[in-house]
């Protein structure tokens, strides 16, 4: 039993019957009761695809995440899951691991598989979503991405200040008293945030009047470890730097047990702050001052401003978060 054998039966048309699968209310009460009686007579069940194609919605999104094991990535794909799944959207994660080839490949699978519009967790796609086999995938929906930019005309951003977040942890160590030349930072990742992190923590001390800041940058790998091999060059400088901004948390917690291995204090010999305020900014001692680049209102944001563009509303627009920074006990 399908749509055109309801319509045939109840002796309508199959846009009738459509209306009625669709609750709209140009219905006459009389035939939509007999429509009615007819589904419940055959337990008519519609396919999703065919009735998708009559609401010219499929209810469905896809979420493009680089790692999901990263508490950060992790939670802000988490919020848009659950906050589509409360509006009755279906929700496919694609865990891409940030590789191109991946990245593609779920891609190919969403342009044939009815999606109604994609959310990218992560600036990393402000350069795969450009290739241009996964460009021509997303052209023909509505993308967010969320602390990214792509520019095609059916994508939308909600971004966080990154710089602004920097500048904030530069500020606060110097109200503390750590002096301008002696504040160094640590770079782990290879993202556009990441280099806009970067770039945020060159212009603050610059506006300190501070020469040669690209000397006061360390390059590590993003781990625990390469926090721990952070605080080795660090401690390494002479004079010793008094204050350490990385760009990652987890990266800062390396930093600290690096620090802290070495027989000195945190924040008394050195003071370290993070990004992101994860997890990880309370599971070490002392814990983590962290820039909160309020990761759960971006993903909300996100949310809503998809769900816009998919209904045609198109009620919310592109825009940009500035973080806040919390201070705790590490510096």
């Amino acid at each position: 039993m399908n749509i055109y054998d309801i319509a045939k039966e109840a002796g309508v048309s199959i846009s009738t019957v459509s209306r009625v699968l669709n609750s709209k209310n140009r219905v006459n009460p009389e035939t939509r009761e007999k429509i009615q009686a007819l589904f419940d007579k055959y337990n008519y069940t519609p396919n999703a695809i065919a009735r998708g194609l009559v609401a010219k919605t499929m209810k469905t999104v896809a979420i493009f995440s680089v790692d999901v094991r990263v508490p950060h990535y992790a939670q802000t794909a988490y919020t848009i899951e659950r906050e589509f799944s409360k509006r009755a959207y279906n929700v496919i994660v694609c865990n891409t691991g940030g590789e191109l080839e991946e990245t593609r490949r779920y891609a190919r699978s969403i342009a044939q598989g009815h999606v109604d519009g994609v959310v990218l967790v992560g600036s990393v796609f402000n350069k795969l979503g450009m290739d241009d086999e996964v460009a021509a995938a997303l052209r023909g929906m509505p993308v967010v991405i969320a602390n990214g930019h792509l520019d095609m005309p059916n994508a939308y951003s909600i971004l966080a200040d990154d710089s602004l977040g920097v500048s904030l942890a530069v500020s606060h160590l110097v109200r503390r008293g750590h002096s301008p030349e002696n504040i160094v930072y640590v770079k782990d990742l290879d993202t556009e945030s990441a280099k806009i992190k970067r770039s945020g923590f060159l212009a603050a001390l610059a506006e300190l009047g501070v020469e040669n800041a690209r000397q006061r940058v360390f390059k590590v790998p993003y781990s625990l470890e390469g926090g721990r091999q952070a605080a080795q060059k660090i401690l390494q400088v002479k004079p010793r730097p008094t204050a350490v901004v990385c760009g990652e948390d987890l990266t800062a917690v390396g930093v600290i047990k690096g620090v802290t291995g070495a027989g000195l204090l945190v924040p008394d010999d050195i003071a370290v702050t993070g990004y992101n305020n994860s997890e990880y900014s309370l599971i070490c001692s002392p814990e983590l001052t962290s820039v909160d680049n309020k990761g759960e209102m971006c993903a909300l944001l996100c949310v809503q401003l998809l769900e816009s563009r998919i209904d045609g509303s198109n009620s919310f627009s592109s825009m940009t978060i500035n973080p806040e920074l919390v201070v705790r006990g590490s510096s």
